[in-house]
């Protein structure tokens, strides 16, 4: 595989109220205000703002502002399903430091792919050679699941209704020409994880079996792959790149043929299971804690993508974490500026 190197209470508070929250809030995130001394006619002016703009959404939606050259990840489905409010937050404000939890996770990940793969760099010219890459790099792995029965961190692409969305499978084993997707969690603790956290990997999952399935069932969207990022279909890949993808057993000199390979592998892809297999680490001596299997469901799955891509696509304001689980609030790195903690602040005002 080549890689680019280039429980807190709460008070409920009315919709108008909260509109006066977050109008508070985006002030002083702009740096215009202390939050203590905000003008009242501030505060208006800016509510009938956001509601002059409400007609305008869409053109200035976070999918536009920060994944239009990227398309959705996986992740941004499940961590919008964990909490809409700190995604939102981590697209504007920026991403904290990582935790040595993040790290141990993301070097375990690590040790784990370098036993089935072999990375080189290659140099990225072009989005047209990002895209063909990837795409190269999922025919590459496909071929070592039919013949080892077993591959791992499989990029793949592949759309949500309108909306184009990659993942990176952690692993796929393959027997008697069925597929199993697998997610390793590590832990720094030798217990599961809350239920709301096994549920968002249970949602992880499912979104890549629902990819698979998609891709299975459809053809890939070439045309509309092409316009979308607006990718010229006869660039001429590198020379490095074109080596690699004789090596992966298709041959290509632009990036329509890799769409026409990807589309032809896409189509052949084993058929999957109902069953998804999520397993858990100690991070400390990698010792197994638990594997739980799941069975995939293709209705709920559904629904939360859809709910996702409203949010994303500005359809409607992002929402808190539920009531029930407000205790995330005290591990987010965003706490301190989300509306919902400035409450008794704003009240002041």
């Amino acid at each position: 595989m080549w890689k680019e190197r280039g429980e807190i209470p709460r008070e409920i508070v009315s919709d108008e109220e909260m509109s006066v929250i977050e109008a508070a809030f985006s002030l002083a995130l702009a740096g215009r205000h202390n939050m203590n001394s905000i003008p009242v006619g501030d505060i208006e002016d800016l509510i009938t703002l956001r509601k002059k703009k409400k007609v305008n959404e869409s053109s200035s939606s976070l999918l536009r502002r920060f994944k239009k050259r990227t398309g959705l990840f996986v992740t941004d489905i499940t961590s919008t399903e964990w909490c809409e409010k700190q995604k939102e937050l981590f697209l504007i404000c920026g991403n904290p430091k990582p935790s040595e939890a993040m790290k141990a996770c993301s070097a375990r990940h690590a040790l784990l792919e370098q036993q089935f793969i072999t990375k080189v760099e290659v140099l990225i010219r072009s989005p047209e050679e990002h895209w063909a890459l990837k795409m190269i790099n999922f025919i590459h792995g496909t071929n070592q699941l039919i013949l080892d029965g077993l591959t791992r961190e499989l990029p793949l692409i592949g759309f949500a209704e309108d909306v184009c969305m990659v993942g990176i499978i952690d692993e796929i084993r393959m027997k008697a020409r069925t597929i199993t997707l697998v997610e390793t969690k590590t832990r720094s603790q030798n217990n599961l994880p809350s239920e709301p956290q096994q549920r968002n990997g249970r949602l992880q999952l499912m979104c890549y079996m629902y990819l698979c399935d998609n891709l299975l069932a459809h053809p890939f969207p070439t045309q509309h792959f092409l316009q979308l990022f607006n990718l010229n279909p006869d660039y001429m890949l590198s020379q490095e790149i074109r080596e690699f993808a004789i090596q992966a057993g298709a041959p290509v000199q632009t990036l329509n043929d890799v769409l026409g390979k990807y589309q032809y592998v896409c189509s052949m892809l084993p058929e999957t299971q109902d069953q998804l297999l999520l397993r858990y680490e100690y991070q400390e001596d990698q010792s197994l804690i638990r594997e739980n299997q799941y069975l995939y469901d293709s209705d709920w799955v559904t629904d939360k993508i859809r709910s996702s891509l409203e949010f994303w696509k500005g359809e409607r304001e992002a929402n808190y974490a539920p009531e029930n689980e407000r205790w995330k609030c005290k591990h987010c790195k965003y706490a301190p500026r989300c509306p919902i903690n400035t409450i008794s602040t704003t009240v002041q005002i």
